[in-house]
């Protein structure tokens, strides 16, 4: 055993005998994350915030979980309540700035990082600053735009997505009949039937923007549908396409479309999607404006067409992307996808069960018994029986297999991760509902 999991094993011991000691589970979190076992790290980053809710030591922990995890929006939503507070610890501040200057946004990154360094020295962060142009041997002052957008001359052409051919389709995706369904009439039919769609003056393309709670399967169903029609695939993320250097970003996501209209039918699908299209009245700079601006310019086909090219983005953060991609044209389409019902998570164990030794595992029953549960959470729910029958396995040399029981024990030990989400989701739902946007939320919480 090496010396970081002796480590980890002791701490769990010492939790054993006291459940509830916030400060030891906050250091079993912290040695996880150290040790770059991420997921383990935020189930106990989670945990410690469950019993001890105002920690804002806590929740910036789990914020650079996110982070480090990619999981940008979740990053963001904890940062911007932990950074408003009066006892923000220096290190949320450079988080945040890693994060708007991750988002393009080099201005309010420079002030969020002053802040930190401010608040805490200890919290600064070498590599960020020299990102910044805040290196030591240089002026504060001369931090500005134009230092950036001068240095970019002579960069690389921009790179070439990976395209997919997915095998997946929409029988391996639980649940979600509804939003397939929209999904077969706004990208699916027109594609099989273009003559009806035709005759309606309709073209096959467009863009649907699936919101809701982290690992609930959007990126999952943008796959399937490209499978559905045996169109190719782009999965663009944030780092795909941000630069520090101003134009290159622009320029970077003009070559990605251009990519998908070569390679027609093609589904170009942006997760993360409030990052690359966040609101412009929250921007300082005038690099995100002009990002926002060319994406814009790229959904309306402005000296190209879309026709066959199927866009679909994903946010867990509906409330930061600007209003002006929710025009006809653009995403004129915005699903929901929430947790997943009982039907469908049951549909989601035997997806996650198929392969595995399993004795006549009652799916209907574990399902009854995982409101809430994301499609994420059900997973961890077998990993972790799985990973409790493997430990019995070293011991005994046998292979027993995963029975009912053995999923209802580990069902004790992973909460819901969609309730965090629903806290920040039922605030705009209820105060900030222009057009009826967060319907389906209201009407999902039965409000």
């Amino acid at each position: 055993m090496v010396p970081g999991d002796e480590t980890v094993r002791a701490i769990r011991e010492a939790l054993e005998l006291s459940p509830e000691n916030v400060p030891l589970r906050r250091h079993l979190a912290e040695t996880l994350a150290g040790l770059g076992r991420l997921d383990e790290a935020e189930r106990e980053f989670r945990e410690a915030l469950s019993r001890a809710p105002d920690s804002q030591e806590i929740k910036t922990g789990l914020a650079d979980v996110y982070l480090r995890q990619g999981k940008t929006s979740q990053a963001l939503v904890v940062l911007e309540d932990v950074t408003r507070r009066p006892e923000a610890p220096g290190r949320a501040f450079v988080l945040y700035a890693r994060l708007l200057w991750a988002r393009g946004d080099v201005p309010g990154a420079v002030a969020q990082y002053k802040l930190g360094i401010e608040t805490n020295p200890d919290a600064a962060d070498r590599d960020l600053e020299e990102a910044l142009g805040l290196a030591h041997d240089e002026e504060p002052g001369e931090v500005v735009e134009g230092r950036l957008r001068a240095s970019w001359q002579g960069t690389p052409p921009p790179w070439e997505a990976e395209i997919e051919r997915p095998r997946l389709t929409f029988r391996e995706v639980g649940g979600m009949d509804d939003l397939k369904e929209e999904i077969r009439v706004r990208i699916i039919y027109p594609l099989q039937h273009p003559e009806l769609y035709r005759a309606y003056g309709k073209k096959a393309g467009g863009g649907i923007l699936l919101y809701g709670p982290p690992g609930c399967g959007k990126t999952h169903l943008a796959r399937a549908t490209a499978g559905e029609i045996r169109a190719g695939f782009i999965a663009v993320g944030i780092n795909d396409v941000l630069e520090m250097w101003v134009g290159n970003s622009e320029r970077n996501l003009h070559a990605l479309f251009e990519q998908a209209r070569s390679n027609r039918p093609c589904v170009l699908f942006f997760d993360e999607a409030d990052a690359l299209g966040g609101r412009r009245s929250d921007m300082l700079s005038g690099s995100g404006r002009h990002l926002i601006n060319q994406f814009l310019a790229e959904m309306d086909g402005v000296g190209s067409s879309n026709e066959g090219v199927l866009i679909l983005a994903a946010t867990n953060a509906p409330w930061h992307v600007d209003p002006a991609f929710r025009r006809p044209g653009r995403f004129d389409r915005v699903l929901f996808v929430p947790p997943p019902d009982a039907a469908a998570r049951a549909a989601i164990l035997r997806i996650h069960l198929a392969g595995k030794p399993a004795d006549r595992v009652d799916c209907e029953h574990l399902a009854r018994k995982t409101e809430e549960f994301s499609g994420a959470d059900l997973k961890a729910v077998v990993d972790a029986a799985v990973e409790a029958k493997l430990r019995e396995a070293m011991k005994t040399g046998r292979i027993e297999p995963l029975a009912t029981k053995d999923l209802a024990a580990a069902l004790r030990t992973v909460r819901p991760t969609t309730r965090e989400w629903f806290a920040t989701a039922r605030n705009y739902a209820l105060y900030a509902n222009q057009g009826g946007f967060y319907d389906d939320v209201l009407k999902y919480l039965r409000l």
